[in-house]
C-alpha cells in the first residue's frame, strides 16, 4: 500500500531535505510554520515522521500550489466509518477549478485521519469552498457524528517551490 510522511521543521532544514529528495514537498503556514511530506512506497529521509496509509488518491501531488489538510481524530473503531463516508463522497470537488489532489490519509500510529487536497492557488481553494458542491457535500450536522473523537481541525499551507 502506497504510504505519505509528514514531519515538520524549519524552512531551512526542510528545503535542504528537499535538495536531497526531490519528491519531498516543503509547505509553509500562514504564521511561518514548515511542514514537509513525500508519498510513495517507503522513504529514508525522514527521521521521525507521522505515517499514513493512503486509502483514497486523485491526481498527482505537485511541487506547487495551495495544500488544505483537515485533521479528523475518529474514534478506534471510526476509521473504517470515516473511510466509506468519504469514498461516497459526490466526487465534485475533482472537478473544480484549479484542483490538483485529493487523499484520504489513515494514520498508522494514532486515531488522526487527514483529508488532504491539493490546488494550484489559495484563490481555487476559496472558490471551491463558497460553491454550492462545497454546500451540499458539508451539509451542517446537528451534532458531531458518533465515530469523531475531539475537534477536528484544518491545516492550510502554501507549497514552497524547489
Amino acid at each position: 500500500m502506497k504510504k505519505l510522511w509528514i514531519t515538520f521543521g524549519t524552512k531551512d532544514f526542510l528545503k535542504q531535505l528537499q535538495e536531497k529528495n526531490e519528491k519531498l514537498i516543503v509547505m509553509q503556514e500562514l504564521d511561518g510554520d514548515a511542514m514537509a511530506m513525500m508519498e510513495g512506497e517507503e522513504q529514508h529521509v525522514l527521521k521521525e515522521p507521522r505515517e499514513f496509509e493512503i486509502v483514497e488518491g486523485i491526481g498527482e501531488l505537485k511541487q506547487y500550489g495551495y495544500i488544505v489538510l483537515n485533521n479528523i481524530p475518529v474514534t478506534p473503531e471510526g476509521g473504517p466509518i470515516l473511510e466509506d463516508k468519504f469514498r461516497q463522497r459526490s466526487g465534485s470537488i475533482e472537478t473544480q477549478e484549479g484542483f490538483e489532489a485529493f487523499r484520504i490519509l489513515r494514520p498508522t500510529r494514532n486515531h488522526t485521519y487527514v483529508i488532504l487536497t491539493q490546488w494550484k492557488q489559495v484563490d481555487d481553494f476559496l472558490q471551491w469552498k463558497n460553491s454550492q458542491d462545497f454546500k451540499h457535500s458539508h451539509k451542517k450536522q446537528e451534532e458531531k457524528p458518533s465515530y469523531v473523537q475531539g475537534h477536528s481541525y484544518v491545516t492550510q499551507l502554501d507549497v514552497l517551490e524547489p
